[in-house]
């Protein structure tokens, strides 16, 4: 049996998401991934009315130029650092900084370790998408030479394909899809991983 679901993601001149190689500051072109990825995902739940207060400039008309614009907005939040964004924690304070900043209260951050148990792993990865959350993933050292333009790097996930095959996600990444068994990203074979950041949208009682 086959499931399979892909986000409605952003495009910006022909290109899906935000691309580091467009930032100016020559830090965040060379180090930004992180910054990168909380941006993508405030612009895409800014489409949605009630996240709308995440992004300052029109989610329905994304320009390269505000894209850049926006990434200089989240830099103080999430710049970066001598070793990168290289823990969870660090992403998550980053980003909740920005909610605050922008009066946001609407949605709750966490970290989910790549140590974890696979089965966990990759169900918290499809529960994220099938709520309509792309998924911030770092990747830090892996055995794998042929996944080297991901090492310590953070990119999203927008989808998944889920098949007796096994489980197959769709990463955003430099303004491109690229389809990676998810099980191969995750078998790092290092002692240390990085894992993902889960987002959930806060109860009103």
């Amino acid at each position: 049996m086959r499931n399979k679901k892909v986000l409605e993601y952003f495009t910006i001149e022909g290109t899906p998401g935000g691309n580091q190689d467009w930032l100016i500051e020559w830090d965040m072109n060379r180090g930004g991934c992180a910054a990168v990825t909380a941006c993508d995902l405030c612009m895409l739940l800014s489409r949605q009315k009630r996240f709308r207060k995440l992004y300052p400039f029109d989610p329905n008309n994304i320009s390269r130029d505000d894209f850049i614009r926006f990434s200089s907005i989240m830099k103080p939040y999430l710049y970066p650092r001598y070793h990168g964004i290289d823990f969870l924690e660090t992403y998550i304070c980053g980003l909740n900084d920005y909610l605050r900043s922008v009066h946001s209260n609407e949605l709750l951050i966490e970290g989910l370790s790549g140590n974890v148990n696979y089965e966990i792993f990759s169900q918290a990865v499809i529960n994220q998408i099938d709520n309509n959350f792309p998924v911030p993933f770092l990747l830090l050292h892996h055995h794998d030479a042929e996944l080297e333009d991901f090492f310590w790097h953070w990119f999203n996930l927008a989808g998944y394909d889920q098949s007796e095959d096994g489980l197959n996600v769709l990463t955003v990444t430099y303004g491109e899809y690229k389809w990676f068994n998810l099980h191969r990203l995750w078998d790092t074979h290092n002692n240390r991983k990085g894992g993902i950041i889960r987002i959930f949208e806060r109860t009103v009682i």
